[in-house]
This record gives structure tokens, sequence and C-alpha cells, in this order.
């Protein structure tokens, strides 16, 4: 059940509709941040049932036995139990709190699919500096081009009180997960029978909306860059692509390209948006479904339907044990459950719904963000008859070196092919994400640097 402040501010959401806000919100809004809500936005209270507690200030040290930047996460929670498990025989009782997606994977599954749930913890935290780069942008920030940019905020989520279902899905592209990160791990198409292969890979993130020696006039419309590269299996090893992602993207589309180690050509990918599969994936994701959304929102009417309390995964640290083997994790139909974490929490409600005249795969998406990081946990996408037919969901965790509430893997769930795509798994890579390096400057992430990076 949402407690009184929940149904008001569901209430005002409503009252705004998809209206997209021309400006930020008033000095005395902003001042809630310091006081009834958290610096991201969110409750601080509990809710009513006490069953989601009062947030206190997030995870912001890690627990003893962790090895430093790099190193595979330490549980803080490894001797807590599941209060109860929520499987297809007791589905009904927990239905008002799982989403339609969700409910749908306990109908496909219902001998394997389970939900361990567990006590909910609000670890989500982030450096000082973000929660007043956030206090500020919550006044200043405006969407622009109906909602496909927006202007004059920086470092920190542009719409902390969001009054439109746009400005949510924005603090969800640009939510803080570091300035600079390097990332090893493998993703795997799993078939119905359970068999899958595995594409291992590099990653190089440069958050440039994140530099804290920067500000907003010297983004040059660029909000981040992205390269990665292929080192297994041997046929695809060596392809690479960097992506140049845009603040606007109507404006200024997203820059993309590929190298090709046999041609040892780098050649722009100008279709790497929107609807266009990944191939990693096995087909089984989007180009925007990668990080449970991004990209340009231009494309879908978005709707800020209010918060409810849901179970979603939280605080998976098990999940990406080097203990845990991929053979153990990847079952037919699903993630073994046993290694699966979920938690009660609010999350905002955003739906999208395509614009009549747009061309997507995807009729609607509902998102549902974690009020605590701005991270969609779970997404629910629908197909042209208006039937659900894709559900992903962010196995989420405190990266507590930063500290940030990112992803410990995604899954991305196709109901009617009864197949599913796993992306982010390192439990069997040398480490983790690793955000201590220097950051390098934009040099680093150009088409020659790309090339000759992929020739070492």
């Amino acid at each position: 059940m949402l407690n009184k402040s929940s149904l008001l501010l569901a209430a005002i959401v409503l009252a705004l509709g998809t209206t997209d806000s021309l400006a930020g919100v008033s000095a005395q809004q902003a001042a809630t941040l310091k006081t009834t809500l958290t610096p991201f936005g969110a409750e601080k209270a509990g809710n009513a049932a006490g069953t989601i507690p009062a947030w206190t200030g997030g995870m912001t040290q890690a627990p003893a036995g962790y090895k430093g930047p790099g190193a595979h996460h330490v549980d803080p929670f490894a001797g807590e139990k599941p209060q109860f498990t929520i499987t297809k025989a007791n589905l009904e009782q927990y239905k008002a709190n799982l989403t339609a997606g969700q409910i749908a994977l306990f109908n496909a599954y219902p001998e394997t699919f389970q939900m361990p749930v567990y006590p909910s913890h609000r670890t989500g935290s982030a450096p000082q500096w973000i929660y007043d780069n956030t206090f500020n942008n919550a006044t200043s920030a405006k969407v622009l081009d109906g909602g496909n940019g927006f202007a004059d905020a920086y470092g920190g989520i542009p719409f902390p009180i969001p009054q439109s279902g746009v400005e949510a899905v924005w603090n969800h592209i640009v939510r803080y997960r570091g300035t600079y990160v390097i990332r090893r791990s493998a993703e795997a198409g799993v078939q119905r029978n359970g068999q899958y292969s595995l594409v291992t890979s590099q990653d190089e993130a440069l958050f440039r909306f994140y530099n804290p020696k920067s500000n907003y006039s010297e983004l040059n419309n660029t909000l981040f860059y992205y390269m990665t590269f292929t080192t297994a299996p041997a046929r695809l090893a060596g392809n690479g692509a960097l992506v140049q992602e845009m603040l606007d993207q109507v404006k200024e589309p997203r820059q993309a390209w590929g190298y090709n180690p046999g041609q040892r050509r780098v050649r722009r990918a100008p279709t790497l948006a929107y609807d266009t599969p990944i191939e990693a994936s096995d087909g089984l994701k989007t180009a925007d479904d990668t990080d449970m959304y991004n990209g340009a929102p231009d494309r879908y009417d978005w709707t800020l339907v209010g918060k409810k309390e849901i179970y979603i995964p939280y605080n998976n640290y098990l999940l990406t044990s080097p203990e845990v083997k991929y053979e153990d994790l990847l079952k037919p139909g699903h993630i073994n459950p046993k290694y699966t974490r979920y938690e009660l929490h609010r999350v905002w409600v955003v739906e999208g719904k395509l614009k009549a005249g747009a061309r997507h795969i995807y009729s609607k998406r509902t998102l549902f963000l974690d009020e605590d990081s701005w991270g969609a946990a779970v997404v629910d996408q629908y197909d042209g008859r208006g039937e659900l037919w894709r559900v992903s969901m962010a196995y989420l965790k405190s990266f507590y070196e930063l500290p940030a509430v990112w992803t410990a893997l995604d899954t991305f769930h196709d109901l009617q092919a009864r197949r599913y795509s796993v992306q982010w798994l390192d439990n069997e890579e040398p480490g983790t994400a690793d955000f201590s390096k220097p950051s390098p400057d934009d040099s680093n992430f150009s088409p020659a640097a790309l090339r000759r990076k992929a020739s070492r």
C-alpha cells in the first residue's frame, strides 16, 4: 500500500499528466531535498507497514574483506535468509506488488521461476558533490525539444522532483555510475533447453556528464563515450564498437563506429539505435533495451503514472560471486532463482506509448525506476498488438566503492520465444567493474583510437 505522502505525490503527478516542464521546480520545492526527500528525490521515510525502511544515507563504505578497485564485491548481507519465497503456488498473495512482466514469468515457468524475498535495505547513495549538483539542477534544469533533450543541468540527477514522464526517463538515462569505468564481462543468449554460448568483451565508458572538473557549457551535447571490444569466442574476437552518446539526439543523432579485424577498417554504424537487434544477445534485445532503456526518447509519449511498492531485484551480490559458475546460474527459461535476491522498494512507474506515425517493435514500455537511484529495475515491453512480449530485469546492487547503485547483471526475457539473454556476467572473469583508473581525454574515444586499441 502507498503511504499518504506517496498518494499525494502521485496525485500531483497525475494532475500534471504528460506535459513537459518548461523549467525546474521552485526553490521551496527544491528545499524538500534536504528535509522530507533524499538528495535524489526519494521519500526519506519508510512505508506505513514497516516493510520498507527509512533512508538514512545508504551504503557509503565497503564491508570488511573487500579487496579494492576491480575486485569482486563482498556480500554485506551474506548472513541473511529469505523472509519468504514467491512461487506460482502463492502468486495471488503477492500480485499487488509485482509487475505484469514478473507475473508473466511465473505463468511461463510455473515449476521453476521463484522470487526469494529478503529484508529491504535502502543502500542507494552517491558522493556529496553529486548531491550538491542535483540540488542545483532541481531549480535550473529544463527539457528541450518536447523532452528529447535537457539543458542547464550537470553532474547530478537533472529532475529529482520530476514533473513529467520524460523527465523521469532522463533521470534514468543519466543516473550516476562514476566518471570512468572499465568492465570485463560476458553476455549469453540462453535457448529453451538451457544451452548457451558466451560472448566476452571488455567495455570502457567515459561519462562526460559526471566529470567533476567540467560543467554543462563544456558538454558540447555529449553525455558519454562507450567503447567495447569482443575478446571471445575466437570467431568474434577483435570486433570493436565506439558510441558517442548525445544529449539531444534529435538535434544531433548518436554517433557510432564499428571495427572489423578482418578488414582492419573502422566504419560508421548509423543504425545502432532504437529497435536495431543486438547480435551478441542472440537477437533478444534491441539497441535501446540495453541498460534497460537508453537513447533518444522521442518515439514515445511518456506518462509519469506515480509510485508503487514492488518486489524488485536488489543487493544482488551472490549473483556475481566467483563461487557461482555460469553453468549453475544459466538455466532453461531464467537464471537460477537460488542466487537471486528481491526486496520491496518504492518505484516510479513510467509508461511510454509509441507515438502515432513512429516506428518501433514495442508499442508500449513500462519502466519501474528505483526511487533511490533512478535505475530501472524492471521494464515490461508490449508488441504491436498490445500484448506483453518481453520483460527485462536489472539485478541491482550497490557498488560501494563509488558509491552508486548499478546492475550486477541484466536479463532480457522473450515470453513468446521462451528464450532469454543475460548481460554483464562476470563470475568467471578475473574481476568486476573498475572505477579507479584516471579519466582519459576525449581523444581516447575517437575512431582512430578504436582502430589503434583493436589492433593491439
